[in-house]
């Protein structure tokens, strides 16, 4: 329990949850309850308002993120579409790595028109169920621009979301896979709505997915905006080189 204690509070808790579930299964949970109590340990995390704070705490330049991914780009150009993919679709770093495997294998079937609408620029992550909808976490769709998707059709298939942070942490790179999530986020509302950037982020059921949001008109105003959004996106995080390439 002393490794248990040790853990970052949001895993901690998770851990406990967890661990609880399987001393009920083993027949133990009078002892794990005792252990628990032994090691000072707490079931409760931390108020909403504590979250907030440490959000607008954490990362004093909203920049530094961006400022990150360009980094890593520099560092691992063979990781350069990937974090691309996940600054443009705030898509956390276990369904990025779905998403850009399947890209690929689909591309070299010549199937990629199964996942990826050209047409509107959508990646339909909705059509694999069983590799996007999660218990508690699910993706419905991203925009991505088609040139991004061919580019990422050329790559090599990544091993695991562990084996990319393998990649980056041996160039001595801080683990920012996470933030990129949150910031994605937070520079939507530049351009989105609440409920658009819910939607976008997979944060919504799949009734209301169908009912308000599956339909044309709406799709392409949601586009239009989001496709703006990832325009600066891009900008933001295009190292020396590849500004370069679109002025040659």
């Amino acid at each position: 329990m002393s490794e248990i204690r040790d853990l970052k509070e949001t895993i901690r808790l998770n851990a406990l949850k967890a661990l609880s579930a399987l001393a009920k299964f083993l027949g133990v949970h009078e002892e794990y309850k005792q252990l628990i109590r032994d090691y000072g340990l707490k079931w409760c995390s931390r108020s909403a308002e504590d979250l907030i704070i440490d959000r607008m705490t954490k990362i004093e330049n909203p920049n530094e993120v961006f400022e990150w991914i360009k980094q890593v780009k520099s560092a691992r150009p063979d990781l350069s579409e990937f974090v691309e993919l996940m600054a443009i679709t705030g898509l956390r770093l276990v369904e990025a790595v779905e998403s850009y495997n399947l890209i690929i294998k689909l591309s070299k079937e010549a199937r990629l028109n199964e996942y990826y609408n050209s047409d509107n620029g959508i990646l339909e992550h909705f059509k694999f169920k069983q590799i996007f909808f999660r218990r508690s976490k699910k993706a419905f769709i991203s925009f991505v621009p088609v040139e991004l998707v061919q580019r990422i059709g050329q790559k090599k298939l990544l091993t695991s979301p562990v084996a990319v942070q393998n990649l980056v942490r041996k160039k001595s790179l801080k683990m920012r896979f996470a933030d990129i999530r949150e910031t994605h986020a937070t520079f939507m509302t530049k351009y989105l709505k609440d409920n658009e950037i819910d939607f976008v982020h997979g944060r919504v059921t799949s009734n209301v997915f169908m009912r308000n949001y599956f339909n044309p008109s709406l799709i392409s105003d949601l586009k239009e905006r989001a496709l703006q959004a990832i325009d600066e996106i891009q900008e933001k995080i295009a190292n020396y080189s590849e500004r370069l390439n679109d002025i040659c």
